[in-house]
Formats: C-alpha cells, sequence, structure tokens
C-alpha cells in the first residue's frame, strides 16, 4: 500500500522539487489511529489550515464545483481560493487559485498502515475566465500525505514541476508570479508547509 502511495506523487521534470515530512510517535497503536484521523479531517478541511500555520500564512477557501462557497471536507474537483499575504493575481481577483486532482484513501485502524492523499494543481478562477491564476503554472503539483505505520503518523509535503507563470496578461501580474516563485524556490514558502504538517499532527488545535 505505501507503494502504491508513493506512485501517487509525480516525478518532477522542470523546477525545483519539493520534499518535506514531520512525525510524532504515539504511546499506542490506538493512540495513532487518533492522531491519523484527526490529521486526515484537517488535510480535507482548508479553511483551517490558516490556523494551524501560524498568523503569516495564507488563507484558504474551499470552493465547490459549482463555484460556491462550502463547509465540508474537500473533494475532487472542488476548489481552492488562496489569499496569499500581499497583492494577489488579477485574474484571480486577487488570490491564487487550485483545483483538487485527486483524493485517494486507504484506511485500517486495526492494520499496520493506512494514509490520505491529497493533491491540487494551479487553475484559472472558476468564475472569471481567464488563464492560470497562481504564481505557478498549470503542471505543477502538490501533494498533501497525512499516513501512519505502526505507532508513528507522518505528514508531508511534495511540489512537483513548480515553474513561474509568466505569461499572463497583465504585466504586473508576471512580476508579482515571478517573485513568489523565486521565493519558493529558495525555501520561503517550506516555513509554511512545514508549519501546516506539524498543525496537522498536532493536538492543541480543534479542527
Amino acid at each position: 500500500m505505501i507503494f502504491q502511495l508513493n506512485r501517487l506523487i509525480p516525478e518532477n521534470y522542470i523546477g525545483k522539487p519539493t520534499n518535506l515530512s514531520t512525525s510524532v510517535i504515539l504511546s499506542t497503536t490506538d493512540e495513532a489511529a487518533i492522531c491519523f484521523n484527526r490529521a486526515s479531517k484537517r488535510l480535507l478541511n482548508p479553511p483551517v489550515w490558516h490556523k494551524l500555520s501560524g498568523w503569516a500564512s495564507a488563507h484558504f477557501e474551499l470552493i465547490g464545483a459549482d463555484g460556491e462557497e462550502n463547509e465540508r471536507l474537500a473533494r475532487e474537483g472542488d476548489y481552492f481560493k488562496i489569499d496569499v499575504p500581499g497583492p494577489g493575481p488579477s485574474a484571480g481577483d486577487g488570490c491564487d487559485w487550485v483545483k483538487v486532482e485527486k483524493i485517494a484513501l486507504h484506511t485500517n485502524p486495526s492494520g499496520a498502515s493506512e494514509w490520505t492523499f491529497l493533491q491540487v494543481h494551479p487553475c484559472g478562477n472558476p468564475s472569471k475566465p481567464g488563464g492560470t491564476a497562481h504564481f505557478f503554472k498549470s503542471q505543477a503539483t502538490s501533494s498533501y500525505v497525512v499516513e501512519r505505520n505502526g505507532n508513528i503518523v507522518t505528514a508531508r509535503y511534495h511540489g512537483r514541476n513548480e515553474t513561474p507563470n509568466t505569461s499572463t496578461d497583465s504585466t504586473l501580474d508576471n512580476i508579482r508570479n515571478a517573485a513568489l516563485a523565486a521565493g519558493a524556490t529558495l525555501g520561503f514558502s517550506e516555513a509554511q508547509w512545514m508549519a501546516l504538517l506539524k498543525g496537522l499532527l498536532s493536538r492543541e488545535f480543534g479542527g
């Protein structure tokens, strides 16, 4: 099953790949199963990501395929509307957008392992015709994993094929996207993703 999970993560053909992970060791398998279930729910609930990641992180909204904001767990075909600190792209009405490409689950509380997988990629604003509304081009993917192996629970992030989206119709957007993509390449976004991964596994937050 772990082999099947790892096959869901795309290969990297262009740009710098990003691989981040953090783990917690629980006293018992039962405690680990509780932690895994809590983390999986948080992973599929992007509106809580800001609280998990800290005040300097982006805000996420869950938008359904119909373009309406939803208060439920994410599904394939949904969108995440992302308010990154600072100016946003005009194509996204000031926000970056990604689409949920893949959600996969393997749950088995009595077994040796289980996992939850979420993958998104940059896309256009579903309510506004135009190109990709994100600082990365549409071929980029972000894959998030929560997995339990025995009494160890791990949260992972994998960024693939991340290149700056600098071919939009807006010069200001192109400059903004190039700056954010360069910052991500230098590792500036890794702090937010690590904060999110740790938040997924934490006990304190009630999301």
